[in-house]
């Protein structure tokens, strides 16, 4: 069934039959379901655009989607990244209906090409802890059920380089023991849509005070947690859920031990445990195959935007100098 409040992609020319529309259904839901979110909200602001100005938006004139992204581009002042993804909805709702997409012609590829080069911002993404940071907040970390589950997050979280949605899907099922530590198994991820599923090693630590592996054990032997979901957030009891933790809920607590350790709060997000393995590891000396394959990165060239970061300071021509 459709989701309520999410406008469809799909024509109203399309025949309305039962089967039809459950194979288009099935059909869209190859993408991942933040994907088709957001297609179905900006698709419901092209659709309004064209409403108020009397304009058909299926099949769209390649010159109104040209005034669209301008409009929103100047006028809404929505970021860069918004608007190419406005851009990429209607693109796929042309296709889903039969319509070769108006999206590439020359007046929207340029359209699109002057909007980068006038309202371009580079990427502010979110600072990466480093270790130090992670040891000091950790210290933070009370001696109750809330403490131990925050330090196994951020513990866990850090070392095996998870993305919030991974982090909170990992289930007791997932996780095998070793002599050298433990090994997740991440079922879904972002990059992972077909689940063919990878596995991430988190070895034991030097310091029992900061070992990801005792701290999770730790976590699981106090909430008494022998299958489901890993981390949960708590009843008014003050009792674990049956429920997974919310990947907002990982955002928040990153941030609430940040601000402990006078972190500006607003620059670090669950993120920050991910981006701080991959700059500390590389910091360390870690090989860029060694980092990617805790992190699963697909793209080195997204990877190496870490370690280049890292290495602003570590292999700076101005640090030679005699000054």
């Amino acid at each position: 069934m459709k989701r309520k409040n999410t406008p469809t992609l799909r024509s109203k020319t399309v025949p309305a039959e039962p089967e039809a529309l459950e194979l288009y259904q099935y059909a869209a839901g190859a993408d991942a379901t933040n994907t088709q979110r957001a297609y179905g909200s900006d698709w419901k602001q092209f659709l309004i655009w064209c409403k108020k100005r009397k304009i058909e938006p299926l099949p769209a004139n390649p010159d109104d989607i040209a005034r669209y992204i301008r409009d929103c581009g100047e006028k809404q002042k929505l970021k860069i990244s918004t608007v190419r993804r406005r851009l990429s909805a209607i693109a796929e709702a042309h296709k889903r209906n039969g319509f070769e997409s108006p999206c590439g012609e020359w007046v929207v590829k340029n359209t699109m090409k002057r909007l980068r080069r006038e309202l371009g911002k580079p990427a502010r993404g979110k600072s990466p802890l480093l270790v130090k940071d992670l040891k000091e907040m950790l210290s933070h970390c009370p001696p109750t059920l809330a403490g131990l589950r925050d330090k196994a997050v951020l513990l866990i979280g850090y070392t095996g380089a998870f993305r919030r949605s991974e982090l909170v899907r990992i289930e007791i099922e997932d996780i095998t023991a070793s002599d050298e530590g433990i090994v997740i198994l991440i079922r879904e991820s972002k990059t992972d849509q077909k689940r063919v599923g990878r596995k991430v090693a988190i070895p034991f630590g030097k310091d029992p005070n900061t070992c990801p592996v005792r701290a999770l054990l730790t976590w699981l032997d106090a909430s008494n947690i022998v299958e489901g979901p890993v981390f949960r957030a708590f009843t008014k009891a003050a009792t674990p859920r049956t429920t997974a933790l919310s990947d907002r809920m990982v955002a928040e607590i990153v941030k609430t031990y940040c601000k402990k350790i006078k972190k500006r709060v607003a620059l670090f997000s669950g993120h920050s445990l991910r981006s701080g393995l991959a700059t500390s590891a590389a910091i360390a000396g870690a090989s860029e195959r060694s980092i990617q394959q805790q992190t699963g990165h697909k793209s080195i060239m997204v990877l190496r935007r870490y370690i280049r970061d890292a290495s602003l300071f570590r292999e700076n021509a101005a640090a030679k100098l005699d000054l």
